[in-house]
Parts: structure tokens; C-alpha cells; sequence
């Protein structure tokens, strides 16, 4: 269904980030974010980063509430 990356640009933007925010953390530029989120709109037959997010947490590609992948937000850990 969705890329890693993918998912890893729909957890940021669902904790409110900017495209530029993402771009930043994942080492990407806004473009490449704007890509990625294009292309899972087109898989999640969405139109919005509001049901997109929903429809991720609903095919369990994201879950509610749950923090990103490690190293996804920058963490050293």
C-alpha cells in the first residue's frame, strides 16, 4: 500500500507539520514531501490530509496516537 516513506510523511503531517517542518526532518526537500503526499492521496483515494490520515488509521497503516518511527523525527536514539 504505502511506502515507508509515505507513512513516514503521513505521521508528520498528521502531528501538524509543515511541509517544509518534514522536509527538514526527513532530509527531503518540500517538493519531494508534496510528492509524497500526492502520490498517498492517489492510494488511499482521498483528497484531503484530514481523510487521509483517517483512512490510514483505518487500513492500520498509521495508528492513532502512536509516535513516529524511530529516527524519523531526527532522534539520535
Amino acid at each position: 500500500m504505502l511506502t515507508l516513506r509515505e507513512a513516514d510523511v503521513l505521521r508528520l503531517l498528521a502531528s501538524g507539520c509543515s511541509y517544509a517542518e518534514i522536509g527538514t526532518r526527513l532530509g527531503i526537500s518540500a517538493h519531494t514531501v508534496a510528492s509524497h503526499i500526492k502520490n498517498a492521496y492517489r492510494k488511499l483515494e482521498v483528497h484531503c490530509a484530514a481523510a487521509a490520515v483517517m483512512r490510514a488509521i483505518e487500513l492500520q497503516v498509521l495508528v492513532a496516537g502512536a509516535p513516529a518511527r524511530a529516527g524519523v523525527l531526527g532522534d539520535q536514539a
